[in-house]
């Protein structure tokens, strides 16, 4: 019998193993763990780590070799040691928290926020933020006290991402992602009139060859990449609004993907050129000017919760820069 507590857990390797299967230790704990409620749930590589770690035992003896055999009747201990403190500080930034409960939250990012510390970037994150937030309702991600996660928006894109606040609640989400079950609806201003209302773009996408630092739609070493695009409104042959619903999750996907058809996002300085183009009146063209930033936004998110399976919809305005641009051009061509 399984026995758990806070700390360890205790498995067996019962009659349900066939001696002729000599499953490898790993990959028999995830598919042990999966199969029953009461254990906690560690993904396969948080049990491999565990493994390398030290923290699995059997029969007294530490086993560091993930690839171990097991055989029927053994009995292993797994600890799950205390989450490390994070490497990232703590800091008091004003979050506007759409939705949260135990197991995750849902924010509404600003533009100018960075998600995760990297060179160039260790403060004012939103993990730095998130860390502060919740404080010590972190139960650890990986074996570390720090928010989890899921998926991640450029710095200047605004709008809805999930978090995840615990293990369990991490591993769950970020399964739905790669399984393409986390739906994400982004609304973009773009340049120019795309011939037809609605059409998807299947382009893989990799490293520009022409500047690393850049993505770009590749012909060979790329990752598939589709976004459908929907036309929600169009200004004349000057500007377009679209929906863009991502079936894949690459880096700056949209960006790259409306770049690559001939309708660069207004305002990208990646991808765009942030170069203003002709035929704009005045008001709009001091709006894009103040935009300073891609006019693309994370309005929708929807997933299933890790706890309840209940399906959790979540849906942000557009931020005041986008609106005010939206009407600017509305106002001409209405």
């Amino acid at each position: 019998m399984d026995t758990i507590n806070s700390k360890k857990f205790e498995v067996i390797v019962d009659e349900e193993l066939h001696i002729i299967e000599l499953p490898r230790l790993d990959r028999w704990l995830a598919k042990k763990i999966e199969s029953n409620p009461r254990l906690p749930d560690l993904s396969r590589t948080r049990l491999k780590q565990l493994i390398l770690d030290g923290f699995v035992t059997q029969n007294g003896e530490t086993i560091r070799d993930p690839s171990t055999i097991v055989k029927h009747l053994q009995k292993y201990i797994i600890v799950i040691p205390e989450a490390s403190p994070a490497l990232p500080l703590p800091e008091t930034i004003d979050l506007k928290i759409v939705y949260e409960d135990t197991h995750l939250l849902v924010i509404d990012k600003p533009a100018d926020m960075v998600v995760h510390p990297a060179p160039g970037a260790l403060r004012g994150t939103l993990v730095n933020a998130l860390l502060a937030h919740c404080g010590d309702s972190l139960s650890g991600i990986g074996g570390v006290k720090r928010p989890g996660i899921v998926h991640r928006l450029d710095k200047d894109t605004t709008g809805l991402i999930v978090v995840a606040k615990t293990d369990e609640a991490h591993h769950n989400l970020v399964h739905q992602f790669a399984s393409r079950l986390i739906r994400r609806t982004y609304t973009a201003l773009i340049w120019g009139s795309p011939f037809k209302n609605s059409f998807q773009i299947n382009a893989p996408i990799g490293r520009s060859r022409r500047n690393r630092k850049k993505m770009a739609v590749v012909n060979t070493g790329g990752k598939s990449a589709l976004t459908n695009i929907e036309t929600l409104e169009r200004f004349g042959t000057s500007a377009t609004l679209i929906k863009c619903r991502l079936e894949t999750g690459r880096t700056h996907q949209i960006r790259v993907h409306a770049c690559h058809i001939g309708h660069p996002i207004i305002g990208d300085p990646v991808y765009g050129s942030g170069k203003i183009r002709e035929g704009i009146n005045d008001e709009q063209r001091i709006i894009i000017k103040s935009l300073r930033r891609q006019a693309l936004h994370a309005g929708n998110l929807s997933f299933k919760h890790p706890k309840s399976q209940e399906i959790c919809c979540f849906k942000s305005q557009l931020p005041q820069d986008m609106q005010s641009l939206t009407n600017a051009f509305r106002a001409q061509f209405s």
